[in-house]
């Protein structure tokens, strides 16, 4: 098992980062928002976990040890894979999603790509024990994000990194197009994508 990584970074995503360790390059699946705090030619530190499988191994990294644990709790429920738990994690922090949880808040799970009402209470029944000593710890920071840049890349961007997590093309867009409309025109990409968010979760 990979429990950290740290190095140099040298490629940045929307949700994934390349972390140069030992002179090689590790390409690390992260959330949003972790990608967003790594900055290229800057050492970073991520809490890991190894996905290993018949025909790949997939390395996830995540800001805090609270995030990556949620990661590996979640997955325990049948049914509930690498790409759906980042999807959770990346829709709500560890805390947030273990309060949902604790508290069985389906409605707020079911906003999550990928996750119906059937599959949100079965979350809620087989976790609300296992998350129970996890909510209530202080989820890791949003890690402040590297600016994105002039002009209307961002769009693009970050349709691709919704579509990633399971909404839809015609979701993602019209997301995108909401927060355009009242999102300040030098927001940072990190900054669109987590308005985006909200805006599917309502």
């Amino acid at each position: 098992m990979i429990a950290s990584v740290r190095g140099t970074v040298g490629q940045v995503g929307l949700d994934r980062v390349v972390v140069e360790v030992g002179g090689v390059g590790m390409l690390v699946h992260t959330t949003p928002a972790t990608a967003a705090g790594c900055h290229r030619g800057q050492e970073a530190t991520l809490a890991t976990t190894l996905v290993v499988r018949e025909d790949s191994l997939t390395l996830y990294g995540f800001a805090g040890a609270a995030e990556r644990d949620m990661f590996e709790t979640v997955q325990t429920v049948s049914g509930v894979g690498p790409r759906l738990a980042l999807a959770m994690l990346s829709v709500m922090g560890p805390d947030e999603l273990a309060g949902a949880l604790t508290a069985g808040d389906t409605k707020s799970l079911t906003a999550i790509p990928g996750i119906g009402a059937k599959s949100a209470q079965r979350l809620v029944l087989e976790l609300r024990d296992k998350v129970a000593l996890v909510h209530g710890t202080p989820a890791a920071p949003a890690p402040s994000a590297a600016p994105a840049g002039a002009g209307e890349p961002w769009r693009e961007q970050v349709t691709e990194a919704l579509v990633g997590l399971g909404w839809t093309g015609k979701q993602a867009g019209d997301a995108v197009e909401r927060v355009a409309a009242d999102a300040p025109a030098d927001a940072e990409v990190a900054t669109y994508l987590r308005l985006a968010l909200r805006e599917l979760r309502r």
